[in-house]
């Protein structure tokens, strides 16, 4: 008995909300035959830990549900971690693209808040992004949108990551805060 307690105690664990979930998109889709019409549903979630990971999964099921938890599943499966400067903002501008989708992503200040459409908007909300600037050219098909923003945060890396890469130190990597101080300063004096 107390085995059986135990296991589900570690099942209850497992299952513990940590992932927070956005349903995106639901498509439905008719087969037309003999005696009618089939239909059937096809979902597309975003799945985050609102912590700097992030992953989207389709479904597709003959009831709206099952679509959702194949879709849910899937991108629990599929997530990708990004790496997040002070945990709110991406550490550089970036593009990405997908097909005929392609986004801009840009870093903001503190207090702008997510500028984004629709899929991206879901996508920054579940990695737990609080202030970016986006856009999305080209294709409006939310599929497209998201994997070409996923391409995007794929590609963006951390100051530290860069640093190990080039076997030097962060702060040789980031420009200086007083010398940036100091330019801007003389370029107020000569005007």
């Amino acid at each position: 008995m107390a085995e059986r307690d135990n296991r589900r105690g570690r099942r209850d664990r497992d299952e513990a909300p940590e992932f927070a979930d956005r349903l995106v998109a639901i498509n439905r889709v008719s087969k037309t035959v003999k005696g009618g019409k089939r239909f059937g549903f096809a979902a597309l979630v975003v799945v985050g830990d609102q912590k700097g990971r992030v992953g989207f999964g389709k479904g597709k099921a003959k009831e709206v549900p099952e679509a959702i938890r194949k879709a849910t599943e899937q991108a629990k499966r599929q997530m990708i971690r990004v790496p997040l400067r002070e945990g709110r903002t991406l550490h550089h501008d970036m593009n990405g693209r997908h097909g005929a989708g392609k986004v801009v992503m840009r870093t903001a200040p503190e207090g702008t808040g997510i500028i984004a459409g629709g899929p991206m908007r879901a996508v920054f909300e579940m990695l737990g992004i609080k202030d970016v600037v986006s856009k999305s050219i080209g294709s409006q098909n939310p599929y497209n949108m998201i994997r070409a923003t996923m391409n995007g945060l794929m590609k963006e890396q951390s100051p530290r990551s860069v640093a190990q890469r080039r076997g030097k130190k962060v702060a040789d990597i980031l420009p200086k805060r007083e010398d940036a101080a100091d330019t801007s300063a003389q370029v107020a004096e000569e005007a």
